[in-house]
């Protein structure tokens, strides 16, 4: 800046972590995360062990992935890191480790190796009592740690990082962390974070897209894949996928949404499978969108201001698709779980969505009306049958759908007449029972 005077005004470090801590993870929100860091690195294991011991209770994301190289590691817990993120990065602002980490603890503990055919591991403390008594972001080696050396321990065989987690000032109670209610939260917080874990990582765990599928333990129990459509159930109805171009600046990327309709409870495989893809919300709040972010899913739970609500649309639900390309114009937050729709994108969505929404409570009817004479269910039939089925109830609202979209509803609906009345096993197949 030449010709005029320049001052650099660093800020209070012990203040600036302090606000930081309060940018709004939970214990779950904050260990996904980190995930997205193991995910990043190529992991196809993450385990992640809470350990519940009173006042020195820690918290342990291992990895197998690349690992970070010593100025690697230091450079990962700047505030800010001075790197660039590629299109399908998980990471965005560069703060993810240390506002995830520093939300739930007072310590945070890397350590890496990154050579996969010498065992050299580097490890680096943020601690903010360190960071408060020297008014400094200071970085510092931990010597002779025996919760450091175990992690080096799990890095002997390959490369990877683990995070530790120590201190949880924000996770356990300041009197009497060694108290049985303490235990009990660490034991809800491991539940309710493999749940969380299991759906917005559920593609990675399932190997969408031809990946690997990811492994993720919490406390050695496997994480289970939680798809909020269904996927495996016979009756699973799908609407005709759409693509919408967004421009946000100079930068422009598309947008892909595909709309599903899943079945009422009658419908169902099973009662337990009803009950579990209920999800964590329940039906009526499960209801809406669901955006994906480079396939990890950051938001889901009703329709974003679109419409609201209703008992009779419980069933539909929809997933949008967005790249990294596309962040600014959706603002996604620092913690990653939260997104706002663009207006052009709102627009467009309208029509869609109402349709979709249209179809589930017409669905939900008709499960009304028939719930006193449930259909009869064969289940000597085989998979080849099933799947025709599906097909053709596909069909029949992919029909729908186009008659509505070309302006021609009354014509279908004198058609879809005619066939209830002249070829009712035809209407029945495709769904046009009145």
């Amino acid at each position: 800046m030449p010709g005029k005077a320049w001052f650099d005004v660093a800020p209070s470090a012990a203040r600036l972590t302090n606000s930081l801590r309060d940018i709004g993870y939970d214990f779950p929100t904050a260990v996904a995360d980190i995930v997205d860091n193991s995910v990043a690195a190529g992991a196809l294991r993450v385990e992640v062990m809470i350990e519940f011991a009173g006042s020195k209770t820690r918290v342990y994301i291992a990895d197998d992935g690349r690992g970070m190289s010593p100025g690697a590691l230091l450079e990962g817990l700047r505030l800010g890191t001075r790197r660039s993120y590629k299109t399908g990065d998980l990471g965005r602002y560069g703060l993810g480790l240390k506002t995830a980490s520093l939300s739930q603890c007072r310590s945070v503990a890397v350590i890496s190796r990154s050579t996969p055919d010498v065992v050299r591991t580097s490890a680096r403390v943020l601690d903010l009592d360190v960071v408060e008594e020297w008014d400094q972001w200071i970085v510092i080696d931990p010597g002779a740690d025996p919760d450091i050396a175990r992690a080096r321990q799990w890095l002997a065989e390959g490369t990877g990082t683990v995070v530790l987690w120590r201190n949880l000032d924000r996770v356990l109670p300041e009197k009497r962390p060694e108290g049985g209610w303490a235990r009990r939260r660490l034991e809800a917080l491991a539940t309710k974070t493999a749940e969380h874990l299991g759906i917005v990582f559920h593609r990675f765990l399932e190997g969408v897209g031809g990946r690997t599928p990811l492994v993720i333990t919490v406390n050695g129990q496997k994480v289970r894949a939680w798809n909020p459509f269904a996927p495996d159930e016979d009756c699973l109805s799908e609407l005709p996928a759409q693509r919408f171009e967004i421009a946000a600046g100079d930068v422009s990327g598309h947008v892909d949404l595909r709309r599903f309709i899943l079945p009422s409870r009658d419908r169902f495989s099973s009662p337990s499978e009803f009950e579990r893809l209920s999800g964590p919300l329940n039906w009526n709040r499960q209801q809406g969108l669901y955006v994906y972010r480079a396939d990890r899913l950051v938001q889901w739970g009703g329709w974003s201001a679109i419409r609201g609500i209703d008992e009779h649309t419980k069933m539909a639900r929809a997933s949008l698709d967005f790249s990294t390309d596309l962040d600014s114009a959706f603002n996604i937050n620092v913690a990653k779980m939260r997104v706002s729709l663009p207006a052009q994108l709102r627009q467009m969505l309208e029509v869609p969505v109402n349709e979709l929404c249209g179809y589930a409570n017409d669905a939900y009817r008709k499960s009304a009306r028939v719930k006193a004479k449930p259909l009869p269910l064969d289940l000597s039939a085989s998979a080849d049958v099933r799947s025709a089925t599906q097909a053709a109830t596909t069909t029949g609202l992919a029909l729908r759908a186009a008659a509505m979209q070309s302006g021609e509803w009354a014509a279908w609906q004198r058609i879809a007449a005619t066939l209830r009345k002249d070829a009712p096993e035809i209407a029945q197949s495709l769904g046009l029972e009145p």
